[in-house]
């Protein structure tokens, strides 16, 4: 006769226990997301060769931002504003959001790594959001970086001492606003287009065609168009808008918008609010 299943059975304590420590919940998890997401934007903490694009374009932004203060110093006027070297270097960081972007959504998708993050304290808005947060941060890093050299170089190199200094703080201000508008604006592009696929690489390829397709026809139009043609042509392409917002607030910049500055300015809010609605609703739809 068998001996019952469960005879002479022992249960063994292998020290598991109950996690007893303090909870910090959904606030604490999403600033955590945004500070990880931050510093994979430049590849700290990873491979020296996920750092090799972000920090090199971030280091070539600044070395273009140098040479423009040594060719400003020796001539009457300097040769960019602070919101022109905003204007001239958002190409450049279409590039980086390219790169970026994929990083920051497109691997966990593809890892699987979601219902990791949604098992807990944060919601998908939250790390939605978050993500955001970061490549708009680190997008506004890319252009803070040559507007302090810019400042540093000018305002020191004169002979008009503290109102000079002051004179390139106000204009440094506004350089500052500039950046801050084309960080959102160029994030809130790119992070949705990157969280559709999980592969990097068409990620990236989505958000270069994205800012690419609509660029040379933006640039016909704006060429052979007619008045009101011409002036509503920058709508069409991303940077050409942002370009048309600094016109519109600072009257500089490398659009002619003619009396259509608030266009502009209505617009990019909009891509803005619809690119970060998108981000949420993608989030929100995604299977786990």
């Amino acid at each position: 006769m068998s001996r019952p299943h469960n005879a002479g059975s022992v249960i063994h304590d292998i020290g598991y226990q109950r996690y007893q420590g303090v909870r910090f919940g959904r606030r604490y998890s999403a600033r955590s997301m945004y500070v990880h997401s931050l510093r994979t934007a430049y590849g700290f903490g990873r491979s020296a060769r996920a750092k090799l694009l972000p920090c090199g374009i971030f280091a070539l932004a600044c070395i273009a931002a140098l040479v423009l203060v040594v060719v400003s110093t020796q001539l009457p006027e300097p040769v960019l504003s602070y919101v022109g070297i905003v204007a001239i270097f958002s190409y450049g960081a279409t590039a980086f959001v390219a790169v970026v972007a994929p990083e920051l959504v497109s691997r966990d998708l593809r890892n699987s790594l979601l219902p990791l993050y949604f098992s807990r304290p944060p919601q998908r808005s939250d790390y939605a959001l978050a993500k955001l947060a970061a490549l708009a941060t680190a997008v506004f890093a890319l252009f803070a970086g040559p507007l302090l050299i810019m400042f540093v170089g000018l305002a020191f190199s004169g002979t008009s001492g503290l109102s000079g200094m002051l004179e390139q703080s106000g204009l440094l201000l506004a350089g500052i606003v500039t950046a801050v508008i084309h960080a959102i604006v160029l994030a809130a592009v790119a992070l949705p287009l990157a969280s559709l696929s999980g592969r990097r690489v068409f990620a990236t390829g989505i958000i270069i065609a994205f800012f690419l397709i609509a660029a040379p026809v933006s640039g016909v139009l704006r060429e052979i168009g007619p008045g009101a043609l011409a002036d509503l042509a920058g709508l069409l392409d991303t940077v050409s808008l942002l370009n048309g917002v600094d016109r519109w607030l600072f009257d500089e910049g490398l659009v002619r918008v003619g009396s259509y500055g608030p266009v502009y300015g209505l617009a990019a809010a909009v891509l803005a609010a619809a690119g970060t609605a998108l981000l949420t609703l993608r989030y929100r739809k995604v299977k786990i």
